[in-house]
């Protein structure tokens, strides 16, 4: 599923800030209720206060005087009761409400001592105030109580909460419109980016203009510019490796109609068999050529199973290469070996596949190119990090001015034998450098012939049987010929 970049900064930005706005509206609710508790007590020690400034002693008798003014302030939109106790010295009830509980602290004169309580099943708020009161028996102490229920309380707390609610919310509104806005001005490089991409030509692959780009948006600019310089050399060598294959297939194929056409005009029996062994020759290497362009193809494709990619045992695959290849060397009556150097397995990094492929092309030139009665050895050293196979023979060689160019594509020495394809090394140069390894030429010690040294990257050890000859004919299948 797509995700809206958008979207996503929107919210990185707006779930913050939503989380700080409910962090504030709980702080808020807590300053409302602590600024409602703060007056509701000023209001309760003002009436308490009134109170006990009308306190006195007539002929010892207690004279009660609760002044309207007292209950005025209590005067609001929500009704509230209020409880008041005048209790003397002994705990003596005076004048109130008994069911309104003494302070269970200790007070002293003239301090006010705020607690919640509950009347009549209603939670109230309550002052107590100790006031000394002079008397014909001698001073007494007054506890003045005033207790007021919790309706303003709630109403209040509420009112100064809903107010700062609507200030955040108006805020989180404004803050919303505007992150909209910058986004929407924000990602205008990207969406001309995109705009860029979309308005240009389907087969040009000139990189993108970076200079006009935000800084945020130049690695992505850069890494689109790397894969279309990447996509266009690829895309090259794809169209020159079409435009050689077509000019290598072109010759066998004007061969073959001309041999077809002087077996059908011919009505001698001999000619026309002679005639179809050269066109089964002409078939022969045409298919040799379109099976090597397909392992060409697939090892610059990466075909090969990267999974089957393990420690495979390279001796076990040269030596059934040699088998596979023995009635070729001794048709040409030469002296086909194999050599090993060193008791530690010759275990390789790779693919079978791909791996007995290479032998077979190295093998193949050396017997191919090698005159009748020479010696082809294929030499296995097992080095620390690295094993080296050594396919030399004693042939004519290849002169200085072709070394650096007989691992092209197509690339075929004039004095040679017309049978190749120039196709062979370029395969093992392209498997070779898929598995981290590397292919070379060098001159025997003798100064006689080649030798074609393939280094590849040392494996654990692996059971010889992880890779016989016939299990590594493969993933790209040969075209049969009858």
């Amino acid at each position: 599923m797509a995700h809206s970049l958008r979207s996503r900064l929107l919210a990185w930005v707006m779930l913050p800030l939503a989380g700080a706005v409910a962090v504030d509206a709980w702080v808020s609710h807590r300053d409302a209720a602590r600024t409602a508790s703060l007056v509701q007590d000023r209001l309760l020690l003002g009436s308490a206060r009134v109170v006990a400034e009308q306190l006195q002693f007539e002929d010892s008798v207690f004279q009660e005087r609760i002044p309207p003014a007292a209950l005025e302030l209590f005067r609001a939109e929500v009704t509230d009761r209020v409880y008041y106790r005048l209790t003397g010295n002994g705990g003596q009830l005076l004048s109130g409400y008994d069911e309104l509980a003494a302070p269970a602290a200790t007070l002293t004169p003239e301090t006010p001592l705020y607690f919640d309580t509950r009347v009549r099943d209603s939670p109230v708020r309550v002052v107590a105030f100790l006031q000394p009161v002079v008397s014909d028996g001698g001073p007494q102490a007054v506890l003045v109580e005033i207790a007021q229920t919790m309706n303003g309380h709630a109403q209040m707390t509420r009112s100064l909460w809903l107010d700062a609610i609507a200030q955040q919310l108006v805020i989180l509104a404004l803050a919303s419109a505007l992150v909209l806005i910058g986004l929407r001005h924000g990602l205008k490089p990207l969406l001309g980016l995109s705009a860029a991409v979309r308005a240009r030509d389907p087969g040009t692959l000139e990189p993108l203009e970076i200079e006009a780009v935000p800084v945020e948006l130049a690695p992505l600019v850069l890494a689109i510019n790397e894969y279309a310089r990447q996509l266009d050399q690829y895309l090259s060598a794809q169209r020159i490796f079409v435009q050689n294959a077509a000019h290598q297939l072109r010759t066998p194929l004007a061969l073959l109609n001309i041999q077809l056409s002087y077996a059908i005009r011919s009505d001698d029996a001999r000619v026309q068999s002679q005639s179809l062994v050269a066109i089964r020759q002409t078939v022969h290497g045409a298919v040799r050529l379109v099976n090597q362009m397909l392992m060409l193809s697939a090892a610059e494709a990466h075909r090969a199973d990267r999974e089957a990619d393990g420690p495979v045992s390279l001796d076990a695959v040269v030596q059934g290469v040699l088998q596979d290849l023995a009635a070729q060397a001794q048709a040409r009556d030469i002296d086909l070996g194999f050599e090993m150097n060193g008791t530690v397995p010759a275990n390789v990094q790779g693919h079978p596949v791909a791996l007995r492929e290479m032998v077979v092309n190295l093998v193949d030139n050396a017997i191919r190119y090698t005159q009748p009665g020479g010696v082809v050895t294929a030499r296995i050293t097992v080095r620390e990090q690295k094993i080296e196979l050594v396919v030399e023979d004693n042939g004519p060689g290849i002169a200085a001015a072709h070394r650096e160019r007989i691992f092209e594509r197509f690339y075929r020495i004039n004095d040679r034998d017309s049978s190749g394809c120039g196709l062979g090394l370029s395969i093992v140069r392209e498997f070779a450098g898929r598995m981290g390894g590397s292919i070379e030429l060098r001159v025997p010690p003798s100064g006689e012939g080649t030798a074609m040294v393939l280094t590849l990257i040392c494996a654990a050890p692996a059971s010889h049987a992880s890779a016989p000859a016939s299990a590594a004919k493969g993933t790209c299948p040969p075209i049969p010929v009858a």
